[in-house]
């Protein structure tokens, strides 16, 4: 039995070593560099914060982001579906009225 890949991170000064799922290492290098951003986004926007506030803090702006993005794909998913909705109205008229 073979030992699973894992990959070493480091988050706020910390490594850890992380098990990962096969073809998963490019994402989680991503997203470790991602939350490193945004800790220090986070560390300029509030520089009293350390440990684990900051992390949370870190956190929090990365989930209102995403919670942003989640809303615009959402509004553009019904922006895309009236309109695929009306393009099947008029063929549908079209092809009645052929």
């Amino acid at each position: 039995m073979s030992d699973s890949p894992s990959t070493l991170i480091s988050i706020l000064g910390n490594e850890y070593r992380i098990k990962l799922v096969e073809g998963q290492e490019q994402l989680v290098g991503a997203s470790a560099r991602l939350l490193n951003r945004a800790l220090g986004e986070a560390r300029e926007h509030y520089p009293t914060l350390s440990g684990e506030r900051l992390l949370v803090m870190a956190a929090l702006n990365l989930c209102s982001r995403q919670v942003e993005l989640q809303q615009q794909h959402d509004a553009q998913l019904q922006r895309f579906d009236a309109k695929v909705c009306a393009t099947v109205e008029r063929l549908t008229q079209a092809l009645r009225s052929a």
